[in-house]
């Protein structure tokens, strides 16, 4: 049996890596109740009906979450898990204002998270870059104060998202903070088209300026959007496993993604918020694969467009590197 094929993950939400042995073990250090008896218990709870539901869980959970070492510790779980599973470079989303709202301060997020980053590669083999989102349901003052914020830290961060209930609050909402956001020379993201419509898309493009479109399914009810996507080569960070939990799709068979392929879009497979919804970002290539029969050269594919539509203009040597392990690959059969 092969070791996994090397690719990227672009769309991980370090929060939602938070696995309840975890999550019961940092509540015991810092002195937090939870609601729940134990950690199978919790896992149970791990069962959702719609976005807002899970939402709910997640945020809750996060109380666990009080000092550096707590997410110093989380991010070398995730960054352990996700070098067994082939990733070599990792972009991973944090949501600040969250945290604030519990006091917990940025700079503690970012020192606890970075301190992990810092020896990642030296001790996972794994590249990072750090993205900054903001929850979408807050206000955009809230979004902008977070941003300056960040400041004294954006060394560390290499661009900005936009996460948390999409419906209702469209990407023109947080115009102003990623113009601010371009001005200081940050890469820009945002989440779009998962149960929002395909004209969150097409705002997300036009009016932030996004250069990847996280999730983004409801591309497709967009035949125009669709030739523009690919026409433009802007990447769609996909999140299967996810989509089947939170009730977007109802099952992998009926993941548009291999439509979305063959329409000529740059799409990449990841795993969101992997901890609660069963499955890392090798689970979600093996989901896809089994589900809709894809080939060793589909996922090759999908390897391939994970290195291409990473943040690595900065290091162009590595993604070539990164490119060359992933066309070296041998799939069992081949």
């Amino acid at each position: 049996m092969n070791m996994p094929v090397p690719k990227a993950e672009l769309h991980l939400h370090i929060e939602g890596t938070l696995e309840p042995e975890l999550a019961f073990a940092l509540a015991a250090r810092g002195g937090v109740t939870l609601p729940y008896a134990d950690a199978a218990a919790l896992r149970e709870a791990y069962r959702f009906s719609d976005l807002q539901s899970f939402l709910d869980l997640y945020y809750g959970l996060m109380a666990v979450l009080r000092t550096a070492e707590d997410f110093t510790e989380l991010t070398d779980a995730y960054l352990e898990r996700a070098a067994a599973q082939g990733v070599r470079h990792a972009e991973i989303f944090f949501d600040p204002q969250a945290h604030a709202a519990r006091g917990v301060p940025l700079g503690t997020v970012v020192e606890g998270i970075g301190a992990s980053l810092e020896r990642s590669e030296e001790r996972y083999g794994i590249s990072t870059r750090l993205i900054m989102c903001f929850l979408r349901d807050e206000s955009a003052e809230s979004a902008l104060a977070t941003l300056d914020a960040a400041k004294p830290y954006l060394d560390r961060i290499t661009g900005v998202g936009l996460d948390s209930a999409e419906v209702g609050n469209p990407p023109a909402k947080f115009r102003e903070v990623y113009e601010e956001a371009a001005r200081l020379g940050l890469r820009r993201v945002a989440h779009a088209g998962e149960e929002g419509p395909a004209a969150y898309v097409r705002e997300a493009l036009d009016v932030l300026g996004v250069e990847r479109v996280d999730h983004g399914l409801r591309c497709m009810d967009d035949p125009e959007l669709v030739d523009r996507l690919a026409r433009e080569r802007v990447p769609l960070t996909l999140c299967p496993l996810s989509n089947v939990r939170l009730r977007v799709i109802d099952t992998l068979a009926d993941h548009p993604l291999r439509a979305m392929m063959e329409a000529g879009l740059l799409v990449t497979v990841n795993s969101d918020d992997p901890a609660y919804f069963g499955g890392y970002v090798g689970e979600n290539f093996d989901g896809v694969r089994d589900a809709l029969g894809l080939t060793g050269e589909q996922l090759r594919e999908l390897a391939r467009n994970s290195f291409e539509a990473s943040f690595l203009e900065d290091d162009e040597a590595r993604r070539e590197r990164y490119l060359a392990e992933v066309e070296a690959y041998q799939f069992d059969g081949e």
